[in-house]
């Protein structure tokens, strides 16, 4: 579901969110999606920025909810959701599910184990079209 201006009440640093969802919003290039669950489409899970590139969707951000962060996280999958619907955003547009992002260091090896994701060379990594299926199927039920 996008996320739109009147959603930026409950995104702030108070609440435990890191990134300035503001500037992602505000940008032209951007695309800012939220994850809600549909009993309570109030509360923001998480959030993801995207842009659409000549041949793949590119993840600028993602971010949970800080509820769902760690050992005690409410719900389990905000991120591989928020991914999945990256990947189907890429095929709708005819890119075959490719995805690209820049990974942080020590996340590299997990994006490679749970996203299926593979290095490009430094910190970008992308999702090729078999995984990103493999990810839309675990996270859309037909």
């Amino acid at each position: 579901m996008r996320f739109t201006k009147p959603d930026l009440k409950q995104i702030t640093k108070k609440n435990g969110w890191d990134f300035d969802w503001k500037a992602e919003l505000g940008n032209d290039v951007k695309e800012v999606f939220k994850l809600t669950i549909s009993n309570n489409p109030g509360i923001i899970q998480g959030l993801l920025s995207l842009s659409i590139e000549p041949d793949h969707v590119y993840m600028h951000l993602l971010e949970n909810a800080s509820f769902n962060i760690g050992q005690s996280k409410l719900y389990e999958g905000v991120a591989g959701n928020l991914v999945a619907h990256a990947c189907k955003v890429s095929f709708q547009h005819g890119f075959e599910g490719f995805v690209g992002f820049t990974a942080k260091t020590k996340l590299i090896q997990h994006y490679e184990r749970t996203l299926g994701a593979y290095t490009l060379g430094g910190h970008r990594m992308i999702i090729p079209t078999q995984s990103a299926q493999i990810l839309i199927d675990k996270y859309f039920k037909s």
